[in-house]
Order: structure tokens, then C-alpha cells, then sequence
């Protein structure tokens, strides 16, 4: 009988010939053949001799020992061939086994329908042939593989490859088709009866072994993956081998090595292991490696985070593709969410969530099986919803993007609906900036998904739900009724005792449950638009039912978003900007399901387009584009008016800035600025006086950007700004002078050409006169001002003009003289008959023209400075006049040029000063109005009478004081009286909103002033202390301001009780942080000592310094903080001091150096260490510290630890010892200096004594009553005084008793000398009960 194949361990060890090879009748190789040594010509010869024999002589011929030899041979120097020699040989290999695969299976027929007969012997021999030339073929084919991908190696360029392919004929070595073909061919022979052939059920293990050790090595290549025919090859080997051939332990574990140390296979392992399944219908491959997974303890993929997530990735490829496999074993992978490591946690979610959406899609079954699935996947969704609070921030965002997806694949049921809104809209507060991104977007998934329909207004679900609860209450009786006669059984039978409904009747309820309420009643929401009286009828009692508890659940999500609204507008705020776009997103989607609130949530979204960062500026200009700009042009004008209409001044500005970027670039396109316009003229039909004034204001906006706008329709503005309908809304005539305003300078000119007089006589009428209500004159009249100032060509004189009319409108001259005087006298006899609301326009009036003037010779000097600079330029680049060039050289080098502009300043100068103080022999117009104002100011009583005029006037004063420096410092001292002194919160808050100003004007004049500044911060207004807070932010923050000692104050509003006062004092501190490096870092040191000083709260002191900390975010500031706070316990013997350092201390992130700072500093803080509250915050540092610290480290904070509780312990006992002792010291003095009075109380107790006998006065059983009560009394008392650690000064019952003795002997003969303190009888022992009986004894003595 000829030898049999054995798989070898490697190709070498076939050619061992040793005697027990020959015992065992296995194959060897006898004579091999160096290939390496044969020239190319005899090597060919050699392949296709070996090509000849393999394909004339039977398929088994390799069995014989010359053709194995000769096969081995080229088998062993593969790599030594040439691509023509390797094909010929791996063709010749391929077809022999191809065409061996279906003679064994006819001859396993053959064998298995023929009688046992004479030809059993040579049946046998054929099947061994047939064996052993499978193996062999086998072997060769496989090892050429390895040999070949070995030396190709990774570097081949895959896309390379693939060219090279097609261009290469067919005969040519093409090493990855030729691969997918053998490794195919490979997969193909395991689906033959191997059985047969190897004679038993499985084939010999010998042979599996080699088969999967060797395609497992071929996994470990990417590259090869990537070759669509090489993958499903392997996955079909791997797969037959596990599942058909039982070959799943081994298998398993290859697989698990795998995925552990490869994270690129493990889709094609998942894909493995599904084909596996779908073919063989055999899941022990995929149940094998669950179970293996689950058996593993948790703790080991703590360290090994790799093979975490690529486990946690083939778990939800696994149940991607095997859902109803994996829903039948999770309950081996549960366990696992009690673990560490956040990655497996991770996947186990997103497993759940597959099963959920995959895993229970099906309706078939029995009952019983029905309610086992419905049972398993509510434990899903509820350990889904228990996973909403997972420890690790990844795990919770993973949650919640997987209920993003189970709402996108419509599998939350109406009855989880509202539960998993409520989550979302709780994780909007998440600490973690991933939780609440995933968490907006849950909410923004389950709007777009809701099963109740395109409108959730709250309003609208509560009338519908009211008409279908009286609907259902007459429904509720006839159905009762109608049961009770027919004798039909109740539909309630379905619901057990808890109000559950039985699991049977559960899967047809959710089976028929409708995706929207709309879809299953289509008339529900055109009845929910209209709120039409009348109910429709959708059907019998349960529908209605039905239906009703869908309005319920409706109306409570509609609730719940819109509670978030709040939050949302938090976000809104937050510095993440992932934070920013996705909430906006949110609100954009809530607006367009109606939610309430969502519409007041985007105007805030407006201000965002002041943000420095792009993504957030972009993510608000798309949303306004989205809502606001529409095809239609009227829409779009429409829209637009009506935000100008509602939005406040910081919503203008913001509206202002984005549509003047829009109309930049072309998205409010010029029919939409013509719809304006006719909204404006009233051209469309219904349009208000309101919604002309937006549209006016809207095209202001628009004219920053293009100044062309306004020119087309200037009689317009005149006509419509200033005519009638500027009495129906006052404030057209305000938008109407910024319209003016915002004209080009070609625009100006005409207008002052065609309308010059009749637009100044517009403005004068409207400054003068009283067609304004006075809460709008006052804005107008200040847009009108500056009108006149931007378009006039003089305009002091009509500004003069207007001075003198609304200064004669207040009195006459007659009046005037006498109004001074009454001002000074403090008598208010002229200024009662004067009316105060026109005093308070003539001042603002006044005021506002010389602040114009100001800007006017400001905007004067630069237009000459630049009609200089634009000459000068000219005058270079002209070459003609040599004269000129001359006459300018000359001037320069002799400085002319230089006092040319030095004579410009000191003009310019000269004419600020001329505006409010003049020259000393007159007094200009402005200049009588401000000495006649500070008089008006200083006069106190007068103001407290009228405020709205100390209102008025406090405003003109301080806009003199900016104009003028002289006036300003003559009033300085006035402002600040009144800032912290009036009575009314408006003064202060704009008093305190013109320092800012003058700090910016005049310095110098305010730097002694700074500590006044920032008195402001402790106003008991709200609104002063959040204009003080906005002041000093923008002068610190703009370097106007030097940081100086007084920055506690503001560190104290960052715990204020207005919450806006403490965002503002917040980001104050975030911005200061980015300002250089870090003045917070300098200034830490110092708040800490003052705020320790102030009467704060302790947590509200925690949280401060918390945040101060949180901002200094460099290890090397960390360190020297460290050393800085130490040092601050010297000199501190304040025990409330050492706690706040100490606080502040345990804050800080250590470092090493850190850390080691410390310790070298405990001489500095040692004295402190008594105190337990002060230790408790040092033992916090340690902890940390051992968190992060190397070996070496770490025994020098334990040996520190031990030092400082060894210190500790010490300083104890020492306090201990020293209070003893004090105590002691105390109770000697006390009672040496009792005995002493004691001696002298007894001399006049006997002479007392002998005088009462003689009298006959004393009363002998009252006496010795009372002082024998107070002996025992006293003795008591003294005995635990002695057992007593330290001594109290308290009142007791013996001190008592003792004043009740020494006031009877104070009776008797009004002697002081012997009373004793009450301190001093605590202290006494038996002394005082000896002394108290002789007294006693001789009033005996005096009785007898």
C-alpha cells in the first residue's frame, strides 16, 4: 500500500528520512532538486517536464515518489522562478485538483451504491489515492501562497495591481487573480464528502489544522483583504471549517487573537461569521465568540483599550448582521455594563439599539413566544434608558445616539415617546459639550420624526384633547350600557389588575399602532388648524380612547420642548461652539413644528453675529437665511419689517449687521429692497404705519452697505418720514433722521439742493415743538440733531438757533435773572412756575448740540488733514512744477509743515474749549447753560423734589464734563457725589455709564477717582451694578484702565444674585485670562487676601476663587502659585485666613515641580496645621498628588503625609497643653486673690455682727438657712469645676446663691468691701465653706 500524506509543520520536514518516518508509512521527499542551481533554459525544460507528467499520467500521480519529488523541489525554490515557470506550475496544480474535486465525490456515489463485494481491497486503494493526492495538492497550493505573499509583501500598490491586471494577457502571471483562483478553489474542496474520504464524519484534524492555522496567517494581511475574491475565499474556508467541520473551539480562538490585535478585520470577521450562519444555518461559530466575550472578565479590558474597541466594533457588526443570534445571547454580554472600560459599555449600546430596530421585526410565533421577545426588548429599552446616566460622558453620548437612531427607524413607541424626550431634554445640562451635542440632536431627530403631527402647538393639543375628552365621556356611558344588556364581555378584559395590557393583545396594539396621529386620522390635522367646534367622529370608544391618549402624549412632548427652551437659550451662550450651531439647528427645526418659545429663542440667536468664530457667525447667517429670506420678495420684505418692528436696540444692531452682509452678497436682492420700498410708501395693501417705519428701518440697514439705496426715494422719506403718519407712529420720524443720516454724500447734496429749507424747517419744528410724546422726543430729537449736523453746511448757526428757541420756550429774559438766583438762594418760588418737562428739553437740547459740536471740529480737522494728505500726495507724484518741489523742500527742512498741523491742533483745541467754557470777558451760549447747570446740580433739595429734571439735567452735566476738561474736573467731585448718593437707580446707572466716558476723555482726571469706580459694584440696583460690571470691563479689557487693588470687587460679582450680573462678571475674568499672560495669575494672590477680609459667605467665597483657578491654565503659573499662596501664611494668625489659603491650595492642579514646592514650603505654613479644617484641605492635596505620581514621587508625598500628620497630632497636644495650662494659671490667681478679700470679709462680718446684736436686727434662721444652702450649693459646684478641663464664666445656680449672700449683708450695713466676684467662686474649694461656717458659728455664739 502506498505511503500516506501527513501535513507537515513546514515544508522542510518532509525531507526528514529517518526510520521512523518509513515505520509510520508517511510521505518524504527521497531526492530533492536545487532549483536555484539549474540554468533558466533547464529550469523551464524542469517546470513543464514536472507541467507534462502532472497533466498526462492519472490525477493521483503525484503520489509517485519522483513526480512528489520533483514537485517539492519547485515547490521549495518558488521564489527562485520566473512569473512564466510560477504560472505554469500553479496552473498545473489548480486544474489537477479541480478535476480531482468531482471524481471524489463520483467516487464516494460509486463506493456508496455498489454491494460490499471482491472489490472492497481495491475501493480502499483508490479512496487512499484519491486522499492522498487531495492532501498533497492541497499542501502545495497553500504553501505556494504563503511563499508568494511573503515575498510580495505589503508594498504592493493595490491600485497599481488592479491597472496591470487588465492589460496582462491571459497566460501571464497575475499573482492576485491567480491568488483569489487557488484560495477559491481551496474553499470549493471543503464542500466536497470529505467524509467519505477521510472516512470518519469530520475530516482528519491534521488537515483542518493546517488549513485555518495557514488562512488565519493570510488575515493578518490588510492589504490582501482589500481584494473583494481573496476575502469571501477565506471567509467561506474559515467558515466551513468552524461550522461544518466542528472545528469552532480552535477557530474561535484564532478569531478572538485577531480582533485583539487587528482592528482592520474586524468587519471581514463579522462578515465571516454571518456567511457561516447563512450557509450552514449553523450560528455555533457566532455563539461561540459571544460566549467567549462574555466569559472574559471585564477588568482586563481596562489596560487593553485597543482590543476593547475592536471587540466592541465586532459586537455591533455581529449584531448589524445576526440581530435575532445576538438578542437570544445579550444576556451573556450584560454584565458587562457593570465594568470599567467605557468602550465595551459603548458597544453594548449600540448592540441593544441594533436588536431593537432589527431583532423583533418579525410577527410570527406562538403567544408565548410573542411575549418573551416583547418582554426582552423592554429590558432593552429600559437598560437604554438607565444607560442615559452612565458615569463616562462617551457612554451617555453613545445612548443617545442610539435613541437617534431608533427614532429615525420609527421603533420608540408612543408610550417611551415622551420618557426619552424627557432625558434628552435633561442631558441638555450635561456637563460634557459631546453629551449635549447628542443630546440636541435626539431632540431635533425626534422632532423630525414625531408621531403627532407637523403642529405642536400646546394651545392647539389642549382644545383638541378637551373636545375628544367630552367626546369620550358621552361615548363612556352607551358603551356601559350597551354591554351590560347584550351580555357582551367588557373590552377591559384585555387590561390586568395594574392597568397593564395583557402581553398577548400587546404585540397586535403596537403591531396596528399608526406612525402619526395624522396618518391614522386624516382629518385630525386640518381640525387642529381651523379648532373647528364641531368633533369629528373617528370611530367606536376604543379609538377614541385611542386617540385621546395620542393627544395626551402629544401635548406632553409639545410641553416638554418646550420647557427646554430656557436651557436652550443658555446654550446659546456656551463657548463651545458645537453647542452654538446644534442649538440653533434645534430651534430652527422647533420653529417649524410651532413649538412655543422657539420664535423668541431665534431673535437672541441674532446677537451671535457678533462672534469671533466663524462656524457659530455662519451657522446664524444660515438659519436667517433659512427663515427669514424666502423666493418670494414680498415675503421676504414682510419678514423683515416685522423683526425691525419687535427687535429691541441690541437686536437692531445685530439685525443691522447681518443684513448689511446679506445685501453684500446678494441674498436680500434688489426686488426684495423695491418690496421695501412699497411696504414703505404703503403701495401694498393693509400695511400699517408700524410696518412702513420697519421697512424704512430695514432699508437704513441696507443703505450701510449700499448707499444707493435711499437716493431713489428722497421725497419719499420727506413726505411720509415727517408727514401724517409720523403722528400715528412717532417714531417714523426718528427712523426717518437716521434715513437722512445714512444718505451719500451725492444724495445729501441733493436733497439740500432740491429740499434744503423745508427739511431744516421740518427738523426745527420737530426739536422745537411738542407733536412728539415725550418718551419718543427725546430719541428723535437726537437722531434729528445729529441729521443736521451731517447734512447742514453751517451747522452751528441753526444748531445756535435752536438753543435760543428752546431756551426761550422754557422763560424770558426777565425770568432768567430771577431763576438764577432762586437756584442759589435754594428757593423754589420762580422755578414752580417754570414747567419742568420743558427745562428738561431745553437741557437735553443744549447738551446734545455741543456734543455734536464736538464731533463736528472733530470730523472738521480729519477732512483738513486728509485734503492735506491726498495735496501732499499729489504734489509728489507730479513732476512738472520744479518750483513747487523746491518751495516744498524748503518748508519741510524748515519745520513749517511740522507747525502747520501744530497750529491746527491748537486750534482745534481752542474751539472744544470755546463750546462750553468761552473766554473769560464773554460767555457763550453753551457755556451760560453749564454754569447755570452745576448750580441746578449742586442744589440737592431741589433735585430729590424733581426727579425726572436731576434725571435730565445729571445727563447734560455729564456730557459738559466730556466736552470740556476744565469742567469736568471742576465737577467731578459733584458726579460722584450724586452717583453714589442720589436716590433714584436711573441717575446713578447713567452717572455710571459717563465715567466710563470720561475715563476714556480725561485719565488723569479720573485715576485718584478709580477706588469710587468701583464702589459702583456694591450698589444695591441691579442695573448699576450691571452697567458698573459693563464699564469696567471695556476699560480693563481695552487698556484704559490699569488693573489696580480694587479687582476684588468685581471678583465678588461673579457670585452676585442677578445671574446676568454674574455671566458678565464671568466672562469679564474668561477674557481678562486671554489677555497676555494671564494678569488673573498676578492678581490671584491679592483678591485671596481682601476677599478674606470681606464679609462673604463661605460658599460664595469657594465658588470665586473656584473660578479664578479654573482660568490659569499653564503648569508653570500652577507652580508658582504654589509658592506664592504658601508664603502667604506667614504673618497670619487669622484662622479664617489659613482656611481660604488652604482652600485655595487644594484647587490647584499639581504638578511634580508643584508638589515638590510644597513640600519645601512647610515651614511657611506649619503654625497652621493645628487646625483640622486646614488639614482636611492639605490631605485633598495629597490625594491628587498620588493620582499622578511616579514611584519616586509617590514615597515623598507619603513620607510628606506622614510629617504633616505627625505635625499635626503635635500642634494638637501643644494647644491642648497650653489651654491647660492657662486654665491652671487662672484658678491659682483666682483663688489667692479670694483668700485675700476673703480675710478682710471677715473682719466686717464681725463687727456687723456685734452692731446687729445691739440693735436686735439680725435675723438668725434666715441667715444660716440661706448661707448653708449656698455652702453645699458651692461645695457641688467646685468638685466639677476641678474635674472639668476648662474653666467657664457662666452664671450658675452657685453664682447666684452668692449674690443673694452678699446682698443681704449689703442690706445690713451697706458695706461693699466684702463682696466677692462671681468668676472668682467656680475657682474656690474647701476655703470657702470653712470661712462660710465660722461666720455662722459666731452668729450663734451672739444669739445665746
Amino acid at each position: 500500500m502506498a505511503p500516506h500524506f501527513v501535513f507537515p509543520q513546514s515544508l522542510r520536514a518532509l525531507e526528514r528520512d529517518d526510520e521512523e518516518g518509513y515505520q509510520d508509512n508517511r510521505f518524504f521527499v527521497q531526492n530533492p532538486i536545487d532549483v536555484a542551481t539549474l540554468r533558466p533554459s533547464q529550469l523551464e525544460e524542469f517546470v513543464k517536464g514536472v507541467s507534462f507528467d502532472l497533466s498526462d499520467k492519472e490525477l493521483f500521480c503525484i503520489e509517485e515518489q519522483d513526480v512528489f519529488d520533483r514537485v517539492y523541489s519547485l515547490a521549495r525554490g518558488f521564489s527562485n522562478l520566473t512569473p512564466a515557470c510560477k504560472f505554469i506550475l500553479v496552473e498545473s496544480l489548480r486544474s489537477n485538483l479541480s478535476v480531482l474535486l468531482p471524481n471524489v465525490d463520483s467516487l464516494v456515489r460509486v463506493s456508496q451504491g455498489q454491494d460490499v463485494g471482491d472489490d472492497e481491497t481495491g475501493m480502499i486503494g483508490r479512496l487512499t489515492s484519491y486522499r492522498n493526492a487531495f492532501k498533497i495538492y492541497t499542501f502545495f497550493i497553500l504553501h505556494i501562497i504563503l511563499t508568494e505573499e511573503s515575498n510580495t509583501g505589503s508594498g504592493d500598490n493595490p491600485k497599481v495591481t488592479v491597472t496591470n491586471r487588465k492589460k496582462q494577457p491571459v497566460n501571464s502571471w497575475n499573482w492576485e487573480l491567480q491568488r483569489g483562483r487557488m484560495l477559491n478553489l481551496i474553499a470549493n474542496s471543503l464542500e466536497i464528502n470529505l467524509s467519505m474520504l477521510f472516512g470518519s464524519a469530520d475530516p482528519d484534524e491534521n488537515y483542518l489544522s493546517f488549513i485555518v492555522k495557514n488562512v488565519f496567517s493570510l488575515f493578518e494581511k490588510a492589504t490582501l483583504l482589500k481584494d473583494s475574491e481573496t476575502k469571501d475565499a477565506l471567509c467561506h474556508i474559515i467558515g466551513a471549517c468552524a461550522t461544518k467541520y466542528h472545528y469552532t473551539e480552535q477557530s474561535s480562538a484564532s478569531v478572538m487573537h485577531l480582533i485583539h490585535k487587528y482592528d482592520f478585520v474586524v468587519t471581514h470577521i463579522a462578515d465571516t461569521v454571518a456567511f457561516a450562519e447563512k450557509k450552514y444555518a449553523d450560528g455555533t461559530l457566532a455563539t461561540s465568540l459571544i460566549r467567549e466575550i462574555g466569559r472574559t472578565n471585564p477588568k482586563s479590558y481596562v489596560k487593553d483599550t485597543a482590543g476593547a474597541e475592536n471587540i466592541g466594533r465586532f459586537l455591533v457588526e455581529l449584531a448589524d448582521r445576526l440581530p435575532k443570534l445576538m438578542s437570544t445571547n445579550i444576556g451573556i454580554l450584560v454584565p458587562h455594563f457593570g465594568g470599567e472600560s467605557y468602550k465595551i459599555r459603548n458597544a453594548l449600546v449600540s448592540v441593544l439599539g441594533k436588536l431593537v430596530a432589527k431583532a423583533f421585526k418579525d410577527v410570527e410565533g406562538e403567544v408565548s413566544s410573542k411575549s418573551v421577545r416583547l418582554r426582552t426588548k423592554q429590558a432593552m429599552l429600559e437598560i437604554l434608558l438607565e444607560r442615559c446616566r452612565d458615569v463616562s460622558a462617551y457612554t451617555r453620548s453613545r445612548v443617545l445616539q442610539v435613541w437617534a437612531e431608533l427614532c429615525e427607524e420609527h421603533s420608540i413607541s408612543i408610550g417611551l415617546w415622551n420618557e426619552v424626550a424627557a432625558v434628552a431634554a435633561g442631558r441638555l445640562e450635561d456637563k460634557s459639550a459631546i453629551v449635549r451635542k447628542s443630546a440636541l440632536n435626539l431632540l431635533i431627530m425626534m422632532l423630525q420624526h414625531n408621531p403627532f403631527g407637523p403642529q405642536l402647538r400646546i394651545a392647539s393639543f389642549q382644545a383638541t384633547l378637551e373636545q375628544y375628552k367630552k367626546k369620550l365621556t358621552e361615548l363612556e356611558p352607551d358603551k356601559f350600557s350597551e354591554g351590560v344588556k347584550g351580555g357582551a364581555p367588557s373590552n377591559t378584559d384585555s387590561f390586568s389588575g395594574d392597568g397593564e395590557v395583557d402581553n398577548g393583545n400587546a404585540e397586535e396594539v403596537t403591531n396596528h399602532q399608526p406612525e402619526s396621529l395624522t396618518d391614522s386620522f386624516p382629518h385630525m390635522e386640518q381640525e387642529i388648524a381651523s379648532k373647528d367646534s364641531s368633533v369629528p367622529d373617528v370611530g367606536n370608544l376604543e379609538q377614541t380612547r385611542a386617540l385621546v391618549a395620542s393627544l395626551e402624549a402629544g401635548l406632553k412632548f409639545s410641553e416638554c420642548v418646550s420647557a427646554a427652551m430656557p436651557t436652550l437659550l443658555q446654550l446659546m451662550a456656551s463657548p463651545s461652539a458645537t453647542d452654538v450651531e446644534n442649538t440653533i439647528l434645534l430651534l430652527m427645526r422647533c420653529r417649524q413644528f410651532q413649538i412655543d418659545g422657539a420664535e423668541a429663542c431665534l431673535r437672541k440667536m441674532l446677537l451671535l453675529v457678533f462672534s469671533q468664530d466663524k462656524s457659530i457667525y455662519e451657522a446664524v447667517e444660515n438659519a436667517f437665511v433659512t427663515i427669514y429670506i424666502r423666493k418670494n420678495p414680498v415675503e421676504t420684505a414682510k419678514n423683515l419689517l416685522n423683526l425691525a418692528i419687535d427687535s429691541n436696540v441690541g437686536d437692531q444692531a445685530a439685525l443691522e449687521f447681518i443684513v448689511g452682509a446679506l445685501v453684500s452678497k446678494g441674498d436680500i436682492s434688489s426686488i426684495a429692497i423695491s418690496a421695501l420700498w412699497d411696504f414703505f410708501c404703503f403701495n401694498v395693501n393693509g400695511t400699517t404705519a408700524e410696518q412702513s417705519r420697519g421697512a424704512l428701518a430695514i432699508l437704513c440697514m441696507a443703505a450701510k452697505s449700499s448707499t444707493v439705496i435711499l437716493g431713489s426715494h428722497l421725497q419719499d422719506i420727506i413726505d411720509i418720514g415727517f408727514g401724517r403718519w409720523a403722528k400715528v407712529e412717532p417714531l417714523l420720524a426718528r427712523t426717518a433722521c437716521i434715513a437722512i443720516q445714512r444718505l451719500s454724500e451725492e444724495d445729501k447734496k441733493k436733497l439740500l439742493l432740491g429740499n434744503g429749507s423745508r427739511i431744516f424747517g421740518i427738523l426745527e419744528s420737530l426739536i422745537a415743538g411738542f407733536g412728539l410724546p415725550d418718551n419718543i422726543w427725546y430719541a428723535a430729537v437726537d437722531k434729528a440733531i445729529t441729521a443736521i449736523y451731517m447734512i447742514h453746511p453751517t451747522p452751528e448757526t441753526l444748531a445756535a438757533d435752536l438753543v435760543k428757541k428752546s431756551l426761550s420756550l422754557v422763560f424770558d429774559g426777565s425770568r432768567e435773572d430771577a431763576l438764577h438766583s432762586d437756584i442759589v438762594s435754594g428757593n423754589f418760588t420762580v422755578l414752580s412756575t417754570v414747567p419742568v418737562a420743558k427745562l428738561s428739553r431745553y437741557l437735553f437740547v443744549a447738551s446734545h448740540v455741543a456734543m455734536n459740536q464736538l464731533v463736528y471740529i472733530e470730523s472738521c480737522v480729519r477732512k483738513i488733514q486728509k485734503q492735506k494728505g491726498s495735496k501732499g500726495k499729489m504734489d509728489s507724484q507730479s513732476t512738472a512744477n520744479v518750483e513747487t518741489q523746491k518751495d516744498a523742500s524748503i518748508n519741510a527742512e524748515l519745520g513749517l509743515a511740522a507747525s502747520e498741523d501744530a497750529l491746527l491742533d491748537t486750534l482745534a483745541e481752542r474751539a472744544e474749549k470755546e463750546i462750553v467754557s468761552g473766554s473769560s470777558s464773554e460767555k457763550n451760549l453753551i457755556g451760560e447753560c453749564a454754569s447755570f447747570l452745576s448750580k441746578l446740580c449742586r442744589n440737592f433739595t431741589m433735585m430729590q423734589k424733581y426727579p425726572v429734571l436731576q434725571a435730565s439735567a445729571m445727563l447734560a452735566l455729564c456730557r459738559f464734563m466730556i466736552i470740556d476738561s476744565k469742567f469736568c474736573d471742576e465737577n467731578l467731585q459733584l458726579l460722584f457725589t450724586v452717583v453714589e448718593n442720589a436716590p433714584s437707580e436711573i441717575v446713578r446707572s447713567n452717572c455710571t455709564i459717563a465715567l466710563g466716558d470720561l475715563a476714556v476723555r480725561f485719565p488723569n482726571l479720573l485715576e485718584p477717582w478709580t477706588e469710587n469706580m468701583y464702589a459702583r459694584l456694591r450698589d444695591p440696583s441691579v442695573s448699576v451694578r450691571k452697567n458698573a460690571v459693563l464699564v469696567l470691563s471695556h476699560l480693563i479689557l481695552n487698556d484704559m484702565m490699569k488693573v489696580k487693588g480694587y479687582i476684588n470687587e468685581m471678583a465678588v460679582r461673579v457670585e452676585d444674585l442677578d445671574e446676568r450680573i454674574s455671566n458678565l462678571a464671568k466672562l469679564f475674568f474668561h477674557e481678562l485670562s486671554k489677555k497676555g499672560s494671564n494678569p488673573i495669575y498676578n492678581l490671584l494672590p491679592d483678591i485671596l487676601g481682601k476677599l478674606s477680609n470681606q464679609d462673604l459667605q463661605k460658599e460664595s467665597f469657594c465658588n470665586i476663587m473656584l473660578f479664578l483657578i479654573g482660568s490659569i491654565k499653564k503648569d508653570k503659573q500652577m507652580e508658582s502659585l504654589v509658592e506664592k499662596l504658601c508664603n502667604r501664611f506667614s504673618g497670619v494668625t487669622d484662622v479664617l485666613q489659613w482656611e481660604n489659603i488652604s482652600y485655595c491650595l487644594s484647587q490647584l492642579s499639581f504638578t511634580e515641580k508643584g508638589m515638590k514646592k510644597l513640600v519645601e514650603s512647610f515651614k511657611t505654613y506649619e503654625h497652621a496645621l493645628s487646625e483640622d479644617s486646614v488639614m482636611d484641605h492639605f490631605r485633598n492635596i495629597i490625594n491628587k498628588g498620588k493620582k499622578f505620581a511616579k514611584p519616586e514621587l509617590k514615597v515623598c508625598i507619603e513620607e510628606f503625609e506622614e510629617k504633616l500628620n505627625k505635625f499635626h497630632m503635635e500642634k494638637k497636644e501643644q494647644e491642648v497643653t497650653a489651654r491647660n495650662a492657662e486654665i491652671h494659671r487662672q484658678k491659682v490667681g483666682n483663688i489667692e486673690g479670694f483668700v485675700m478679700a476673703r480675710k478682710d470679709g471677715e473682719e466686717s462680718a464681725e463687727s456687723d455682727i456685734v452692731e446687729g446684736v445691739s440693735d436686735g436686727e439680725v435675723n438668725n434662721t434666715s441667715v444660716e438657712g440661706e448661707t448653708e444652702s449656698f455652702d453645699d450649693e458651692s461645695t457641688s459646684k467646685l468638685v466639677e469645676s476641678e474635674e472639668s478641663s476648662g474653666a467657664s464664666s457662666e452664671l450658675t445656680e452657685q453664682e447666684e446663691g452668692e449674690a443673694e449672700v452678699e446682698s443681704l449683708r449689703v442690706d445690713r450695713k451697706g458695706l461693699t468691701r466684702s463682696r466677692v466676684k462671681k468668676g472668682h467662686v467656680k475657682d474656690l474649694k474647701g476655703n470657702l465653706s470653712a470661712t462660710t461656717r465660722r461666720n455662722i458659728r459666731s452668729k450663734k455664739k451672739v444669739e445665746e
